[in-house]
This record gives structure tokens, C-alpha cells and sequence, in this order.
């Protein structure tokens, strides 16, 4: 491992814009969205969606997403094996998402890594990207994605926790490395010789099961964002409403007002958080296929045969196709044409559908 001493904080998170002030779209970095990166996840999507139609897809081999770093580094020795080659639905979803990464990474004016990012947008990234040094790997962890069981790995894998499996409150922050805490050269060595990887769902599913987590059950979100959000979106609202019955089109409304570059970590963009264009991630693992996923990066790095991702509690019931569906099928139309815009490259870049709310789905 290398020295810790001398380390310096990279400074408090930028203030998050005051509701009434945010500013709308995709923020303020002319980099992120600007109309021809819009074109450009156009352009890929229609392509690739023709080349599946007409059979081309599956004559070609898959494209790896990072195949210049598969060189030199320590977990480069694992028996790398295809995922379930048996499934052609996969294996296309993770060709359409890899080579859509590369067309729209690939477009001039893009980041290369993380030094070409404003200073923000870099401490945010820092910040989410966990280091293991004693397996070689980086983890860009995203909210409502399975963070804490990986956190929870992670800290079985540092000897800090004896299993994945003992029931202990999670504190997200202690016994954990995070890339904000190494200097630059650390960080480059790390970039360039670590495995590097994160797990994405689909963006109205994580939003959703952010909705009914934070403002269900944590009463800090309820009296943090949750009074405001009503106090702003109904009408009639008293002074001091409790926060506790916030709807789901009124926090749709609230995202449509906030600056992605500033909103909570639990409903930011993955793209925001992770920077897929920045860090040159060598494998995206879907919440779709988690545990399968999981445990086949913890067998790429060389895990112990004991560490296993955590299987999902029996009473656990996370945000379905199902339910969201059911909700998004009460949001006015012209709500949704508004907030999509702020999660569209979480779709492009990872290979979700658009939501299907016609009056015919929504009726069965």
C-alpha cells in the first residue's frame, strides 16, 4: 500500500442549489450534454438497434469496454470467461452498451479522464470510487445499485468485518478507501493498473426506490427535502408540513428544478457520479443480474472462494418493473417529457428502454 501521510482533503462538496434557484437541464458543464453529444447517442442507439433487427450483432465478437488496459496489471491473470454466452438478450444489451460508451465517449470535447473534468465534477467521481489495494479494483458505488452489500464486501475483503453476512449496521464511510483520499499520482497509478467497475439499473427503477426508501422510512429526508418538496409542489401546504407524504409526481417535480451536478448522491445520474467517459470502467454490472455479476467480478479479482455477494434478504422488496410501471402510469405525460431529459445518457449509455406510458399499456 502506499504512504497515507501528508494527504490532503479535497474540500467540502459543493452546495447543493436552492430549489427556487436550480438551474434546469443537465447543468452547467457544456461538456455533458451539449446537441451534438445528444446526436451522437442518437445516432448510436438507431444503428445499433438496426444491426440487431438485421442479425449483424450477433456475428461479431464482443467488444471488451476497455481493451487497452488489459495489460499489466496483477488481476490480469484471473481465467477471464464470457457471461452467460448461453443468452443472446444479454449479450446483446452488453454490446449495445459498450459500443455505445465508445461512440459517445469517442465524441471531440469529451473527458479522457478525470483531470479533464471541472473541478466539481472531479470531487463528486473521487468520492465514489472505492479502492481495494490488497485485490487490485476499483468500485464506483451508486446509491440504490446494492452500495452497501458491496461496501459490506468490501470491508470482509480488508479483514475488517469476518463475513459478508453479519448483521451490523452500515457505516458508509469508516474502514473504507476512498480515491479522494490518495494523492493525484496514487490516483493515476490506481486509474490505469486497477480493475476497474460499477453496477447500473435502470435509472426510473433507482429513482423510484430512492422515493420509497428516503422519504418512507428516513425521517432525515423527510424533514431535510421532503417539507420543502411539499411546501413548494401543493398547494394549499401549510408553513410547516412533516414531509412524510410526499407523492411521487411531487419528487419528480423536485428533480425537474435541481441541477444534476448538485442533487443527493441517491438520485444523482450514474453518469455524474461514475463518469463512464472520465474512467475507463473495464466491466458495468447490471441490478438486473446482480448476484450473478457480483460474484463473477469478485472471481475476476481473485476473491477468496468464501466471500460471496450477499444473497437478497427474503423479506426485502426492492422497486419492480411492475411498480414502477404502476406509478409512472399516475404522472402527468408532460412531467415525464421533463425529466427524462436529466437521466438520458443513464438510458443511452447503459442500454434501458425509454418507458412505455401509452394509454394502452397504462390500461392493462
Amino acid at each position: 500500500a502506499w504512504p497515507r501521510k501528508g494527504v490532503e482533503p479535497l474540500g467540502r462538496p459543493p452546495r447543493r442549489a436552492p430549489l427556487g434557484r436550480a438551474r434546469a437541464g443537465l447543468g452547467g458543464a457544456p461538456l455533458l450534454l451539449p446537441s451534438m453529444l445528444m446526436f451522437a447517442v442518437i445516432v448510436a442507439s438507431s444503428g445499433l438497434l438496426l444491426m440487431i433487427e438485421r442479425g449483424i450483432l450477433a456475428e461479431m465478437k464482443p467488444l471488451p469496454l476497455n481493451p487497452s488496459s488489459h495489460k499489466g496489471a496483477a488481476w490480469r491473470g484471473a481465467a477471464f470467461k464470457p457471461l452467460d454466452a448461453s443468452d443472446p438478450d444479454l449479450q446483446v444489451r452488453r454490446d449495445v452498451r459498450n459500443r455505445t460508451l465508445r461512440t459517445v465517449c469517442g465524441q471531440p470535447g469529451m473527458p479522457r479522464d478525470p483531470w479533464d473534468l471541472p473541478v466539481g465534477q472531479r470531487r463528486t467521481l473521487l468520492r465514489h470510487i472505492l479502492v481495494s489495494d490488497r485485490y487490485h479494483f476499483l468500485y464506483c458505488y451508486v446509491p440504490k445499485v446494492a452500495c452497501s452489500n458491496w461496501k459490506r464486501v468490501l470491508k470482509v475483503l480488508a479483514g475488517v468485518l469476518d463475513s459478508v453476512d453479519v448483521r451490523l449496521k452500515m457505516d458508509h464511510r469508516s474502514d473504507l478507501v476512498f480515491l479522494a483520499d490518495l494523492r493525484p499520482e496514487e490516483i493515476r497509478y490506481r486509474l490505469q493498473h486497477y480493475f476497474k467497475f460499477l453496477f447500473v439499473r435502470d435509472p426510473l427503477e433507482r429513482l423510484l426506490s430512492a422515493y420509497r426508501n428516503k422519504f418512507g422510512e428516513i425521517r432525515e429526508y423527510q424533514q431535510r427535502y421532503g417539507a420543502e418538496i411539499v411546501r413548494r409542489y401543493r398547494a394549499g401546504a401549510g408553513p410547516s408540513p412533516a414531509g412524510d407524504d410526499v407523492t411521487f409526481p411531487e419528487f419528480l417535480r423536485y428533480l425537474v428544478d435541481e441541477d444534476p451536478e448538485h442533487m443527493n448522491e441517491h438520485w444523482m445520474p450514474v453518469y455524474h457520479l461514475c463518469q463512464p467517459c472520465a474512467v475507463h470502467y473495464d466491466f458495468v454490472g447490471s441490478y438486473e443480474r446482480l448476484e450473478a455479476d457480483a460474484n463473477q467480478v469478485l472471481e475476476w479479482v481473485q476473491a477468496p472462494t468464501h466471500v460471496r455477494f450477499p444473497a437478497r434478504q427474503a423479506w426485502y422488496r426492492p422497486a419492480s418493473p411492475e411498480s414502477l410501471h404502476y406509478h409512472l402510469c399516475s404522472v402527468p405525460r408532460a412531467l415525464l417529457q421533463d425529466v427524462l431529459p436529466k437521466y438520458i445518457l443513464d438510458f443511452s449509455l447503459f442500454a434501458y428502454p425509454l418507458p412505455n406510458v401509452t394509454r394502452a399499456a397504462c390500461n392493462q
